[in-house]
């Protein structure tokens, strides 16, 4: 049988899983009556939640003697770790598109990755049922983007269908026929060619991506680029330096049919496989047989460009929500997640406690924090702080920075600009994008993008849609002014009353209601001005037996603002921590005693 691998590349909420569902139904994988989750390949509770791709998976499907080995990438650069391996796997991509948004710059990250590889791309341009579709302007948007990327002639000649993954059809013109997608995998097999392997050489497999499963281990995926492999075959595994890292037998040889992994007992060049047995092998590894020298070359990696302190929780609840709290625990769950994730470098800290974690962006963080609270951890993070380097030939600091694309209302667009401008932001472009609505782009240092997404979306009201991608190391562009606002600090502990937090809400916003667990040293609100404020959310009403001349005002609250953990971890200042539990997310002060705090801040002052 023949061997088809291709990648769907795609912005997010363009459409992707959802046509990766379409091919599944319409290859025939799932039986007429079979029971099928909506978006079957987001798998991970987060990605359902927040209808995103953060892990990418791997499905297969048979078409008229061809099969297609079809991988779903993740579309947010924060995962960008992933789309550079897998790309390795396949010989050809499907650019999905938005009829009516164009390509955004999810979209022109990982195109970028596949044309410097030489991947031929199929453009899909998805959702042509909307009623605001410009099809036709976005194939002419797509190829400029593919020439500003320097695709060569052969790139530049794609073929171009337009379909609606939603109604299950895809057609050479926007009006149809509106019949079904065979005209993409018959596309497919016609474009994308055959994976260039030698099929009588010894075993080599690149290892692209790595999970653990609680039967089996850890379990490696990649595509065989030499030979065949059997079930028991003794292999070893190759560093890209070439060193052994170790020598074992395959326990278990796993193909993919349809959305499941099967067990088979052999497998030929160009395939791509899952295999079991290899305890230390980790992504970028060569597998081969003992007889084989050289590693297969991977593919390098972005640089991380963020940090964060992961470290135990020791406030006065540790440990009464969450059932792992020991520093060992959190060392061994990041160490694991480092293990499969190469976009994410765990270091150890002097502090024995506290563990820094590097990666591509917040939302990728966040994701992390947001599975471990999910399995029971509890911990505390500090904000997010971006990572420098310098400039080998001059010595000069050079600090990340984001190409930032922005749809917004033209009546907002002053005041993003505005914003982003403070924050060291140079506007590059600024154009009309059809319904009222402006793109503006702008270059902004990584460190200006912290915190600002909440500030982003009450300026604009809700209505504005920011992406950020990875653009370029550039020089330090100077101090950015830090949150202008100070903090209520709890002096008590025990569960917060009423009649207090309504004497302290004039003070400020709040961010807990009566009746929730508070301690010393804890952040319960933002304060209106500049400085912290001490304050006692347990003190009640003073009960005397003469009677007020007025009656007893009835205490109506203000909804306390519920700080998400995405929020959280870009709100707190250099001095505060974000206490995560399972049941929780609390912002407090690193120094919960007020002395303390004091004295870190003189000693800050005088160094």
């Amino acid at each position: 049988m023949e061997i088809r691998n291709v990648a769907i590349i795609a912005h997010v909420d363009h459409g992707k899983t959802t046509l990766v569902d379409c091919l599944l139904r319409q290859s025939g994988s799932f039986r007429e009556n079979q029971q099928v989750a909506e978006r079957v390949m987001d798998s991970n509770d987060i990605e359902r939640e927040r209808g995103i791709t953060i892990l990418a998976k791997c499905t297969s499907v048979v078409w008229k003697d061809t099969r297609i080995n079809i991988v779903d990438t993740p579309g947010h650069a924060d995962f960008g770790g992933e789309v550079e391996r897998i790309l390795s796997m396949v010989d050809g991509v499907v650019v999905l598109v938005d009829a009516s948004e164009g390509p955004l710059p999810q979209t022109k990250f990982v195109v970028g990755k596949a044309l410097k590889l030489g991947l031929r791309p199929i453009v899909l341009i998805n959702k042509v049922d909307r009623a605001d579709e410009r099809a036709f302007e976005v194939q002419d948007e797509t190829f400029d983007l593919f020439a500003a990327l320097d695709a060569n002639d052969q790139q530049l000649d794609f073929p171009t269908l337009f379909a609606s993954a939603r109604q299950g059809w895809a057609a050479e013109s926007p009006e149809g026929p509106k019949e079904d997608m065979a005209p993409l995998f018959d596309l497919i097999v016609r474009h994308v060619p055959a994976p260039k392997v030698e099929a009588d050489g010894p075993f080599t497999m690149l290892v692209t991506t790595l999970e653990r499963d609680p039967y089996l281990g850890r379990v490696l995926t990649g595509r065989i680029e030499t030979g065949t492999v059997r079930t028991n075959m003794a292999v070893k595994a190759l560093g890209q330096d070439g060193r052994v890292i170790e020598q074992g037998r395959i326990s278990k040889l796993l193909s993919f049919r349809g959305i499941e992994r099967v067990p088979v007992e052999e497998a030929q060049a160009g395939d791509i496989i899952a295999i079991a047995g290899m305890p230390t092998a980790t992504v970028a590894d060569t597998i081969c047989v003992p007889e084989v020298d050289a590693p297969i070359q991977a593919q390098p990696i972005d640089p991380s460009t963020l940090a964060m302190t992961f470290s135990v929780n020791d406030s006065p609840l540790a440990g009464q929500e969450g059932d792992k709290v020991t520093s060992r625990m959190i060392r061994d769950r990041l160490m694991r997640e480092a293990d499969g994730n190469v976009a994410i470098r765990v270091t150890e800290t002097e502090d024995n406690d506290a563990f820094e974690v590097a990666g591509r962006g917040e939302l990728q963080l966040a994701v992390l924090i947001e599975n471990m609270r999910r399995e029971g951890y509890e911990l505390s993070v500090s904000r997010p702080r971006v990572l420098y380097r310098n400039d080998p030939a001059t010595g000069q600091r050079l600090e990340p920075i984001e190409e930032v694309v922005i749809d917004v209302d033209e009546e907002y667009s002053g005041v993003v600009v505005e914003k982003l401008s403070l924050r060291k932001g140079e506007l590059q472009e600024m154009r009309p994008s059809g319904g009222g609505k402006q793109r503006l782009v702008m270059h902004v240092p990584s460190r200006g993008m912290i915190g600002y997404h909440g500030e982003f979306l009450t300026d604009t009201r809700g209505t504005g849609v920011m992406n950020r991608l990875f653009h370029g190391w550039a020089p330090y562009k100077g101090t950015i002014a830090a949150r202008r606002t100070g903090a209520l600090i709890s002096t008590e502990q025990g569960k917060s009353v009423a009649y207090a937090l309504w004497n302290i809400e004039e003070r400020g916003i709040l961010f807990i209601g009566p009746g929730e667990k508070i301690y010393t040293g804890m952040v319960i609100g933002e304060h209106t001005r500049g400085n912290d404020l001490e304050v006692n959310p347990l003190k009640g009403k003073q009960l005397t037996n003469i009677r007020a001349a007025g009656k007893d005002d009835a205490i109506l609250l203000t909804t306390p603002v519920r700080m998400t953990l995405e929020r959280a971890i870009s709100y707190i200042g250099e001095d505060e921590l974000c206490e995560v539990t399972p049941e929780a997310v609390r912002l407090r002060k690193r120094y919960l005693d007020s002395n303390e705090r004091k004295r870190q801040s003189r000693r800050a002052a005088e160094g």
